[in-house]
């Protein structure tokens, strides 16, 4: 199963490097073109919205509550009462997203003065901030079927598609970055077409593969059905559950929006380059460990189970480690290569890179959240990691107060760093308590040598690297210096762990009762 697991990471882990490096070539053009200012402050809350609400809803929450439901019609193996069921789930989600988005945008003026009260006092930034959303609000129709459809195919092996889809986006709002915004009056608005054009060609990209298998879904009302009634239960205590990092990223927004003009956009391109490693390993990890686990517990395999889990704690210590390193000592030579041109300039990466620094503290924690909540979810326990969701949720609340005043906007980020290493404590003590989780063999081995690896790679990058040189560099010489040091970064980290003996198969799980 581990091999299995990791041949099913990798293609999602590299499918969603290719996203990653379009967003941030997306992200490069944004804040060559437009900069930072109260109109991208604007766009980014406005887009922030539709997008938290996608990972609530879609990502998050529906993907929780459909794949472990699906994966018991799987196991019947009947192909006509699978096809019914999506079909009806199909017709009973569309009917409901409808719903929202019809809300969002009739809602759009309250939204923003909610999640940023502060624009309430920038009469242009507010308004400005109500029409995106209303323009971008769709996208959350069209991207949650999109996470449907990508659900259906990961369930059946096929994790390519849905991994590559998000490439859309990026590509969408490059076009209307370079072509669409020098047309119009206020260019920021092209931004937003880009997101709600993204939506529709990510939807159109699943079919091919859904009419290959013979599971397009036709759309069927079913609110009595079994199954979708399973879903909704599911899915009402998911929405939380699984989305508390997002929920403190959106009140990092709220406080930021009463903070210095820029602090908004700090924080989202600080956050984008924390989700690059989120999204390459933490998504990957939990695309394919869902429908692992969900499998494993309707065939009543307790140790394929614990496995599979084990498995996957194990891969975020060994990557996670070295990707906080790298983002906590090369966090302004990273942003000053991406994005230092034009409108945003030095003043602006050192302000992103305090921010940057404070997430990137707690990247294990994000990413070990993603392998956790399928330990519960995978087997129908929504109610436990929504009362750890709450509770981290307070923390995060306190920490922001507490934090927002000596440290600003990086206070934000530290506070949901801080807040996600609580959450995920809770959820890996509550497994092990209730005998779900069971620790392999070879645990305190295996952090003995990530450890020596992890201090080489730190040192290395400490006292070699220094920040400043990257400000007196041409983007050129950047590109090439940033990849050099990350290069060396890496293998010093994977020099020292072949040398204490750490090798792929010490990831696989095993136990003294196992051969």
């Amino acid at each position: 199963m581990s091999r299995q697991l990791f041949k099913s990471t990798v293609v999602v882990g590299s499918m969603t490097l290719i996203s990653r490096i379009l967003g941030f070539i997306r992200d490069m053009l944004i804040a060559h073109i437009f900069g930072v200012d109260s109109a991208t402050d604007a766009f980014f809350v406005a887009f922030k919205i539709p997008n938290f609400l996608r990972r609530l809803f879609a990502e998050g929450a529906f993907a929780h509550a459909f794949v472990p439901v699906l994966s018991e019609y799987k196991e019947r193996d009947n192909k006509a009462e699978l096809k019914q069921f999506i079909d009806k789930t199909a017709g009973t989600l569309s009917v409901f997203l409808a719903l929202i988005t019809l809300i969002g945008i009739i809602a759009a003026p309250v939204l923003i003065m909610l999640l940023a009260p502060g624009f309430m006092w920038q009469g242009n930034q507010y308004q400005l901030s109500v029409q995106l959303l209303q323009i971008t609000f769709p996208y959350l129709f069209f991207i949650a079927l999109v996470a449907f459809a990508g659900g259906i195919l990961n369930a059946h092996g096929r994790f390519a598609i849905p991994a590559l889809t998000p490439v859309f986006l990026n590509i969408c709002m490059i076009v209307t970055a370079v072509w669409l915004s020098p047309l119009m009056e206020e260019p920021i608005i092209a931004l937003a077409w880009g997101v709600f054009a993204a939506g529709i060609v990510q939807l159109l990209f699943q079919f091919p593969s859904l009419m290959r298998l013979g599971l397009m879904p036709r759309l069927r009302l079913g609110f009595d059905d079994s199954g979708v009634k399973r879903i909704i239960s599911l899915m009402l205590p998911a929405i939380f559950s699984v989305s508390v990092t997002q929920i403190n990223l959106l009140l990092d927004t709220l406080f930021a929006s009463f903070l210095t003009v820029g602090s908004v956009s700090w924080l989202y391109y600080s956050d984008r380059l924390v989700e690059f490693p989120l999204g390459i390993l933490g998504l990957a990890l939990a695309t394919v460990i869902l429908p692992s686990l969900s499998e494993s517990h309707a065939a009543e395999d307790a140790a394929a189970f614990s496995n599979a889990l084990d498995w996957g704690l194990r891969l975020v210590v060994l990557v996670g480690l070295p990707a906080t390193i790298g983002l906590l000592l090369l966090a302004e030579p990273m942003l000053s290569t991406l994005f230092q041109y034009n409108e945003f300039g030095a003043s602006d990466v050192h302000f992103a890179g305090r921010s940057l620094k404070a997430y990137s503290f707690g990247l294990l924690g994000f990413i070990l959240i993603k392998v956790l909540v399928p330990g519960f979810t995978s087997r129908g326990d929504m109610k436990t990691p929504v009362r750890y969701g709450v509770y981290a949720m307070i923390v995060s609340l306190g920490l922001n107060l507490a934090l927002v005043f000596p440290l600003a906007h990086a206070g934000l980020a530290l506070a949901t760093s801080l807040g996600a290493f609580f959450n995920a404590a809770l959820l890996l003590i509550k497994l092990q308590r209730d005998n779900v989780y069971r620790p392999a063999d070879g645990w305190r081995l295996f952090c003995v040598r990530v450890s020596l690896a992890a201090g080489a790679m730190s040192a290395g990058l400490y006292y070699f690297v220094d920040a400043d040189w990257w400000n007196h560099w041409n983007s050129l010489t950047r590109v090439i210096n940033l990849v050099k040091w990350i290069g060396i970064g890496l293998a010093i980290y994977t020099v020292t762990l072949l040398l204490t003996g750490l090798r792929l198969k010490h990831l696989a799980a095993r136990r003294h009762d196992q051969p």
